[in-house]
């Protein structure tokens, strides 16, 4: 069966009566619901009582118990009312009968990098990257942890949807982003992305070397990360997928044993190079996953190389289509139909919607055409 869930901000919700209701019309089977998220700038243009949210910084949406974490401790919303938005949001979904997801996103933290530099990624230039927390890091993994056992017992969701369950790397950076000029192509920005941190640093056979492999291979442009790095590419792809493979192992194990029957799900790709919110699971998952959710808002010619990959590096798990219904994508249901039909040809057994409170109403009928197409 071809499943649907849309994502929404918990203040997408709150105050505005039909909002589960427009969701629902959708013809979705769950919510998702932004547990921890980082800096938006968001869009409400139904909602009755704003049209815009500025949340400035990364937060948490339930209540923020302090004395439960180490060193690093998310920050509480001062954008939303009270100190569990996502909790009463939550409420509104169950009250219409639908399963509630928790939203989860982990290592995207610029207020976090600001406060703790040293747990951030380095790249081989010696540049930080403050919005991105390396999961090579200790206190990083503890903060994972920590905040993904607060979001099962705090929130009690009906599944939980982790994203960024690895570090971030060159894309997916800054506020004002003036990187484009550079020319940089998809091999240097994941040379870019590679982790010189102490604790990453501390991983490689040779730090120095491969320093200067990254360098070189930024600068001249090479043709790919491994005509790049040499010899030094098969230990350090190793070491890459080792450390989102030990985090996203922790992460399961943990949420297993505290809550058996919750749906886990996450945001994935099955490129050995890939960082960002979409972490790698080359080699295998080799965790209890129910669903890996794979990008597809580049399109089918991008997105169905893509999901065959994921299906090779993960052919009994189940996988979804992260799709988008904003721009660059029209409001036409049709063209979205079209889509979304390839990529179910393609493999895909569900469809996570991207978004329900930052679209308009056009774009909300075009994503109920295409949630009916996917699903007869």
């Amino acid at each position: 069966m071809v499943k649907s869930v849309v994502h929404a901000y918990p203040w997408d919700l709150i105050g505005d009566p039909d909002a589960v209701a427009r969701y629902q019309d959708l013809g979705v089977d769950a919510i998702a619901l932004a547990a921890s998220y980082h800096t938006v700038r968001a869009a409400t243009p139904l909602h009755p009582s704003h049209r815009m949210v500025d949340a400035r910084h990364a937060a948490f949406y339930l209540p923020v118990r302090e004395s439960n974490y180490g060193r690093l401790v998310p920050a509480e919303p001062s954008w939303v009312d009270g100190s569990d938005s996502f909790g009463a949001a939550a409420a509104l979904v169950r009250a219409a009968g639908l399963p509630v997801y928790a939203w989860t996103v982990l290592t995207h933290n610029s207020r976090l990098g600001d406060l703790h530099p040293d747990v951030t990624v380095v790249n081989a230039f010696g540049d930080r990257y403050p919005y991105a927390l390396c999961t090579a890091q200790p206190d990083v993994v503890e903060y994972t942890s920590v905040l993904v056992s607060e979001v099962l017992e705090l929130g009690a969701p009906d599944g939980i949807i982790l994203e960024a369950c690895g570090p971030l790397g060159f894309f997916h950076g800054g506020h004002h982003e003036k990187t484009d000029g550079t020319d940089w192509n998809a091999v240097q920005q994941k040379l870019l992305s590679l982790c010189f941190c102490s604790a990453c640093t501390a991983l490689y056979a040779d730090p120095d070397a491969l320093r200067e492999a990254v360098r070189a291979g930024v600068d001249r442009g090479a043709s790919s990360v491994e005509e790049a790095l040499g010899a030094l590419a098969e230990d350090v792809q190793a070491v890459r997928t080792g450390v989102v493979r030990s985090l996203r192992q922790r992460l399961v194990s943990e949420i297993r044993a505290a809550a058996p029957s919750i749906r886990v799900g996450m945001h994935v790709t099955a490129d050995p190079w890939g960082t960002g919110p979409f972490a790698t699971v080359a080699g295998g998952v080799d965790a209890d996953v129910d669903v890996l959710t794979t990008m597809c808002w580049p399109g089918p010619e991008i997105a169905v190389p893509g999901i065959e990959a994921l299906r090779a590096a993960a052919p009994d798990t189940r996988i979804a289509a992260y799709v988008l219904g904003l721009p660059p994508k029209p409001a036409d249901g049709a063209a979205l139909s079209k889509e979304w039909l390839a990529y179910l040809d393609a493999g895909v057994e569900e469809f996570h919607l991207y978004h329900g409170g930052l679209a308009s109403a056009a774009r909300l009928e075009a994503l109920r055409e295409a949630v009916t197409a996917v699903s007869r």
